[in-house]
């Protein structure tokens, strides 16, 4: 990834050079501000006057500078809508053409314009994120909230770029009416679903979307769904580049493959403890039996993670035939009378957990202005995914016999997913593609040729060729080598990790933390669902059917509550206030699962349940946004990435807490929820004390 600093550079605008955010100024005073307070030349309180004043300074310029030239377009729109006046009365076609011509070129200028708001809308940002991280204060949210709030408020101008609207709207608006539709002169108002054809309103639109990309809604599903969103690509070779890795029913059969596999997942826990005593087991050992899959996946989430370095079609072939073999043990294991090949399916289940590889499908060749769609539906199809399961499984409840093979709610769930696998197989043969790697390569060596005619494209997608030639490039380079504190500025801090040592020394204390609470609120979850079908069996007589129907109802929560907290709550508080709530509610929830009375109610169990359940869910979203953001950016790829640790902690607790009831089921079912929730409210104590410790580097 280029350096912003250079990017900055390359494609500002010549003749707006002077009202750019000054970044390599700014930069090289944050590390001036660092050294003076290390030196005691400096309070924290007049660092931060200073710098603010700095900032303010530098956006004023940007926002008036930005105000002017809307007034230009405002009145070259006011002029052109005389002309038309004028045309509408006294129809001439040469004239309309004219008239159209000219609407364009103010949009062309409308584009180069949101270009420039969108280069210093990513300066100040970026500028706010390396304070930040220097001096370990989250000033950008003071920063951000007091001048966004300011009734005389420029910042707005910049990050809500409040006016353009109105100038993308009046052309908007003009050129529509403009267009011949048989004559008719109808206004986009009248028809506000109609699509406007002209290609400078569609440029205009996609430019405005690179401000605005997606909802809060859909960013926070992606940053759920650990997907480390890079830079959008600024030039049009960038963006063809992605354009030929990208193929929708690829997209789609990694979407269907983290469906089928969450369902797999699922699907047994309704059954699991009568399975495992129908093969002479006790029925806590069904923690034994869903742990398994976790078990195993430990490690196929490593060679899928490798694996997905060189292919993407051969790990979703393997990962389909080991899925397939692993669901037809899991089915023979009642007639052979083995729980061995019972868990030995399972396992081989665990070792078919492709899920590194959609994670990763997603984040190299999907384009950037659908990746944050994708990552959402990723989050969608897993959440999907974990209510059908249960759902399905409750539906399962025949009982026959072919040709001496038992077919019943025990075996039923690993038929299904074998033949839905198989079908998945045949579908992923003949319509998968391949991304062609080689383009990797060959956007790294391309540079266009200098001279090249700007066009229209070009606007759209960014300058297609440098401002600067390379011995100006080599001398601004020489200017500009003072050595920057965060990843972005040194090219060895942008290599991925290479083993799991490596990854963790660049975890920074806030990050483990996270890490910690994303293993605590899995764990919770954990314990909650595989040992549902016991609990309820033992207090409440609940059969096959009702605990279904119990747990399809907790995972069709997912996504609502993820609505909720990514549109509304997360404009209102903080990641890092969140992340405490969520904590807090979820340790409420486990101290109301006790049984401390002689009686035990299904309200209690189910209201309980669903406080922990929600909590840990908005925990998850939350942990994930906040690990995605603060993250290394080493390990937003390679083998060893941010979203394989956040797996491997996800996954480890999972196997923990399918153990832990399995150990706890020898004491007898009857202490069994009680000592499966100590570990739980322990781990959530700890990891609320530990984001009480670390909440301001929290960022």
């Amino acid at each position: 990834m280029v350096n912003f600093g250079k990017k900055l550079m390359a494609d500002q605008i010549p003749e707006w050079k002077g009202y750019y955010i000054n970044y390599k100024l700014m930069k090289k005073k944050v590390k001036q501000y660092g050294q003076q307070l290390q030196q005691g030349e400096k309070d924290r309180r007049r660092v931060l006057k200073d710098f603010s004043k700095m900032l303010d300074d530098q956006i004023e310029k940007i926002v008036l500078f930005l105000l002017e030239q809307q007034g230009t377009l405002a009145s070259r729109i006011e002029k052109l809508g005389k002309q038309r006046a004028i045309l509408q009365e006294q129809p001439d076609i040469s004239g309309i053409a004219e008239l159209r011509e000219a609407y364009r070129e103010v949009g062309l200028d409308l584009i180069k314009l949101l270009k420039f708001v969108d280069l210093n809308a990513t300066g100040i940002r970026k500028i706010l994120k390396k304070f930040d991280k220097r001096f370990g204060y989250r000033f950008t949210d003071y920063y951000v909230t007091s001048r966004s709030n300011h009734p005389y408020s420029q910042l707005q101008q910049v990050f809500k770029h409040v006016g353009v609207g109105a100038v993308v709207g009046a052309l908007s608006r003009n050129l529509a009416e403009l267009q011949e539709r048989q004559g008719s002169y109808l206004s986009i108002y009248d028809q506000p679903s109609s699509a406007l054809k002209d290609p400078i309103i569609d440029m205009i639109n996609s430019s405005v979307d690179k401000l605005t990309r997606s909802t809060n809604f859909l960013r926070f599903l992606g940053q759920h769904a650990m997907i480390v969103d890079e830079e959008s690509p600024s030039t049009a070779g960038e963006e063809e580049i992605e354009d030929q890795k990208y193929h929708f029913m690829s997209l789609m059969l990694n979407l269907v493959n983290t469906f089928l596999y969450m369902v797999n997942t699922y699907i047994i826990v309704p059954t699991a403890d009568d399975y495992s005593v129908s093969l002479g087991a006790a029925s806590t050992v069904c923690g034994v039996v869903i742990g398994s899959m976790a078990v195993a996946q430990i490690f196929s989430s490593v060679y899928f993670s490798a694996w997905s370095n060189k292919s993407y079609f051969k790990p979703l072939i393997f990962s389909s035939i080991v899925l397939f073999l692993g669901n037809v043990c899991y089915a023979i294991a009642y007639d052979m009378k083995s729980l061995t090949v019972l868990i030995i399916g399972r396992l081989l289940c665990g070792m078919g957990s492709a899920r590194a590889v959609n994670r990763r499908y997603i984040s190299d060749c999907v384009p950037a202005r659908i990746r944050m769609q994708a990552s959402a539906g990723f989050v969608s199809a897993s959440a999907l995914g974990m209510a059908c399961g249960p759902a399905l499984a409750g539906l399962l409840q025949w009982k026959f016999k072919i040709y001496m093979v038992t077919f019943n709610q025990a075996t039923l769930p690993g038929w299904v997913m074998a033949v839905a696998w198989l079908l998945y197989l045949v579908w992923l043969s003949f319509s998968f593609k391949e991304p062609n790697r080689a383009t990797e390569v060959n956007d790294a060596t391309q540079n266009p040729a200098s001279g090249q005619r700007v066009d229209i494209g070009q606007l759209e997608n960014g300058l297609a060729r440098p401002l600067l030639t390379d011995s100006e490039n080599k001398q601004n380079g020489d200017e500009d080598e003072e050595i920057d504190d965060s990843e972005e500025a040194v090219e060895d801090s942008r290599k991925p990790a290479t083993s799991i040592g490596s990854a963790y020394r660049l975890l920074t204390p806030s990050v483990k933390v996270q890490l910690l609470i994303y293993f605590m609120l899995k764990y919770a979850m954990e314990i909650l669902l595989s040992e549902s079908s016991v609990i309820t069996n033992h207090y409440f007589s609940w059969n096959t059917s009702a605990v279904a129907i119990f747990l399809a109802i907790l995972g069709l929560t997912v996504l609502p509550v993820n609505a909720v907290v990514g549109t509304y709550i997360s404009n209102m508080f903080e990641d890092r206030q969140l992340l405490m709530v969520s904590q807090i509610t979820l340790l409420v929830g486990i101290i109301f699962s006790f049984k401390v009375t002689s009686t035990y109610s299904a309200i209690q169990y189910v209201a309980s349940a669903l406080i922990t359940f929600v909590s840990a869910e908005v925990l998850e979203g939350v942990n994930l946004s906040l690990l995605s953001s603060v993250m290394s950016s080493r390990l937003s790829r390679g083998t060893y990435n941010g979203g394989l640790l956040s797996t491997e902690a996800g996954t480890l607790a999972r196997v923990v807490a399918d153990c832990t009831i399995t150990a706890a089921g020898y004491l007898g079912v009857g202490k069994l929820l009680n000592i499966t929730l100590l570990p739980s409210l322990v781990i959530c104590a700890t990891s609320i004390a530990c984001t009480f410790l670390t909440y301001n580097s929290l960022f």
